[in-house]
């Protein structure tokens, strides 16, 4: 790693630099500055941050200033590299732009020393899974793929020597204050409101999303949502995909004598039948990394065999199990109205309402409006817990058949005894997790445990 490292050593020559935050982008930015011998000293608003342990051990010499942010810690900088949990809108951070201050996040210091191409993924759903998926083709292609950035390993830590290729997950987060993806290729899956905690409004999440196009050398959009189209002029190709048939120069699906296919132009490619994750929101994660590998240059039977084998991610509308003929799924990792609404027209069947639905957690100011034509058709009754289930059930209690669970537990209880045979248990909280867990990682494994422990399965569901 440490050749392509010294090509930035110019960007740190004389600087006073300040890391922000000390989960784990901070540690991989401090192990990277630290490997090129380049000094730094650290920051966190929390008196007892993440990693604590692990940075003094590793970094004995390092200063910290821990607690609230003021003025008077940051004075010295001139360079601070800020941890995409940290927002811009903070006063401090917005008095440091004020005077002058370079502020930049780990995206610019990948970009800048990164010597092999960069795929760079981003969207309100399913980077995660494309991200993946892409890795998956390149790696069966026989390249030498590093895959993380905001899914898995932080990006700094996948810099070596001997990458043939960088396929990265982007958040709006770490793209807030990106201004140049040196030449990257980017991939924007879709738009729906997130983060709405943090951002003023719909058009300001939709600005840090579409930062991903800024400098990148091809775009690859979602035709179906224009929030995703790239401005005029912003690159110089694109390339766009859709669950529709495709124009010249399209990704999307045709139908041939032999079935139906992702297909480029009117090129069958892949069996849509043939993709080993299931539902519609995947035939279209499908579609896009088929649209990526494709564009990188990976060849048709590479990219078929990742979509074929590919299962999906652990809590993203991940099979549990069938019990008494009840399918059992876990979404945990649908934090917003979007991921949701997607896997409930996912697993939805046309003219059944055979989805019981459990959400709640932390809606993060969003409007669960969006949400209500799916659950008329397709939901038969509803089972909200968490912090803000009063706002799911004001929203969609008018629709459908409510219950209130005071945990999983005992939300899964209500659906084993409310499910029937041939219904879907769409575990897909539409919300943040943060209320009661510490990722949706852990509010994935407690449903898990849930659906296998104890309770009885019922016959029937009043609509």
């Amino acid at each position: 790693m440490n050749t392509i490292l010294k090509t930035s050593d110019c960007m740190f020559i004389n600087r006073s630099i300040a890391i922000v935050g000390m989960g784990a982008t901070g540690l991989s930015v401090a192990r990277f500055l630290s490997s090129m011998s380049v000094s730094f000293k650290i920051v966190d608003s929390r008196e007892t941050p993440p990693n604590f342990d692990l940075i003094s051990e590793e970094f004995p010499k390092t200063n910290l200033f821990l607690g609230e942010f003021n003025s008077e810690t940051f004075k010295e900088f001139d360079l601070v590299i800020l941890s995409p949990g940290v927002p811009l809108n903070q006063p401090v951070i917005c008095d440091l732009k004020s005077q002058g201050v370079e502020i930049i996040g780990d995206l610019e210091l990948f970009l800048n020393v990164a010597n092999a191409p960069i795929v760079a993924i981003t969207g309100s759903n399913g980077k995660s899974t494309v991200t993946t998926m892409v890795g998956e083709m390149a790696q069966r292609s026989g390249l030498n793929v590093a895959v993380g950035g905001n899914l898995g390993s932080p990006m700094l830590d996948l810099l070596s020597d001997d990458r043939d290729l960088y396929v990265i997950e982007l958040s709006s987060f770490q793209l807030e204050l990106i201004e140049d993806m040196k030449g990257a290729i980017a991939c924007l899956l879709n738009v729906s409101a997130d983060h709405m905690d943090r951002y003023d409004n719909l058009k300001e999440y939709i600005a840090a999303k579409h930062r991903i196009f800024g400098g990148a050398s091809i775009a690859i959009f979602n035709r179906d949502d224009y929030q995703t189209i790239p401005s005029a002029g912003a690159v110089a190709k694109s390339f766009s995909f859709a669950l529709d048939t495709p124009d010249k120069d399209q990704f999307g699906i045709n139908f041939t004598d032999s079935g139906k296919f992702l297909s480029f132009d009117r090129n069958p490619l892949v069996e849509v039948s043939s993709i080993g994750a299931h539902g519609k929101h995947n035939q279209e994660n499908a579609i896009a990394a088929l649209a990526i590998g494709s564009v990188i240059g990976i060849r048709p039977e590479f990219i078929a065999s990742a979509l074929k084998s590919f299962k999906g991610l652990p809590h993203r509308c991940e099979t549990v199990t069938t019990l008494n003929d009840v399918l059992f799924i876990n979404d945990s990792k649908g934090t917003n109205v979007g991921a949701t609404l997607a896997a409930i027209e996912g697993f939805g069947s046309l003219g059944r309402k055979n989805l019981l639905l459990l959400a709640g957690g932390q809606a993060k100011g969003q409007n669960f409006d969006q949400l209500k034509q799916a659950v008329e058709k397709f939901v038969k009754c509803g089972i909200f817990f968490g912090q803000d289930a009063d706002q799911i059930e004001n929203i969609l209690g008018s629709k459908i058949k409510v219950y209130r669970a005071d945990s999983i537990d005992s939300a899964v209880s209500i659906a084993k005894r409310e499910a029937a045979a041939g219904d879907i248990v769409l575990f897909s909280p539409a919300c943040a997790s943060f209320d009661s867990f510490s990722g949706f990682e852990e509010r994935g494994r407690v449903y898990q445990q849930a659906v296998f422990s104890g309770g009885s399965m019922g016959t029937s569901c009043a609509d």
